[in-house]
């Protein structure tokens, strides 16, 4: 695919933006490394902390139904968070080009028309998953035990799935808008010096076992980080950012003068 994307743009699909190869193309090249390198540790920060979770499911007293049951809710998990995938990618993309346009208004209304249509589709499986929630375990296992577990965990998955359904969406407009370091600091801070600690607390100090673990990450890391991001998000000037952004459109798009001497 890599290979195909790379002929279709080079071979004349793209004339408005492949003009070939130049050596301009490594000019400010350390910039775009510390901007991938900050995105890929906001995405790894975020990936590790459920597997995290998973991991110290399994050293609980009664593992394997734990384990069991919260695989089936992970992956339930995982299905709807698709949709907020989806509209972090768009999200990101259209903040991004809004601000390169100078369109400080067009980037915030981009922005709440994306959280408040992923919120709304969170609502609705959130609400799907209480009525239904001793009842979807069903296409995962036939263990009593473990369609039992999933139903004492079936509310803290809607809550689950409702925090998901925004943060993504948040993390998109801080994509689009150039703010992945701080993501990556928000993350690490929320994640794994909150959340971690707070769900140890709650699964083995108060004997809350796998719930007391995901509920103590989840509310103490991806609820902290979705309203320190909403706050950022909220008190953000567009214009000025607008305003950077255009200058950074037009330091790369205005060609160096052709020495003709």
């Amino acid at each position: 695919m890599v290979f195909g994307l790379f002929g279709y743009t080079a071979c004349g699909g793209c004339p408005l933006s492949w003009t070939g190869f130049s050596m301009e193309a490594f000019s400010g090249l350390w910039e775009f490394v510390r901007l991938s390198a900050a995105s890929g540790v906001m995405l790894c920060l975020e990936n590790w902390y459920y597997r995290i979770l998973i991991l110290m499911t399994g050293n609980l007293v009664n593992a394997k139904i734990a384990v069991d049951a919260l695989s089936v809710c992970m992956t339930i998990n995982g299905w709807e968070m698709m949709i907020p995938l989806a509209f972090f990618a768009a999200t990101g993309v259209r903040v991004a080009n809004e601000l390169g346009a100078g369109n400080g208004k067009g980037a915030n209304f981009a922005t709440k028309v994306s959280v408040a249509t992923s919120t709304v589709i969170g609502i609705i499986f959130c609400v799907l998953l209480i009525i239904f929630h001793d009842k979807f375990a069903w296409i995962f296992s036939s263990s009593t035990d473990v369609i039992e577990a999933v139903d004492n965990m079936s509310y803290l998955l809607a809550v689950t799935i409702l925090l998901n359904s925004v943060q993504p969406v948040l993390s998109g407009v801080a994509v689009g808008s150039g703010w992945q370091s701080w993501v990556a600091y928000i993350n690490l801070g929320c994640y794994y010096f909150i959340g971690l600690p707070l769900g140890i607390v709650m699964g083995w100090v108060f004997d809350l076992g796998v719930k007391g673990i995901w509920a103590g990450m989840i509310f103490g890391g991806t609820a902290v980080q979705t309203v320190i991001l909403a706050i950022i998000t909220a008190r953000c000037n567009w214009e000025k950012e607008a305003e950077k952004a255009s200058k950074n459109v037009q330091k790369w798009s205005t060609p160096k003068p052709v020495d003709l001497s």
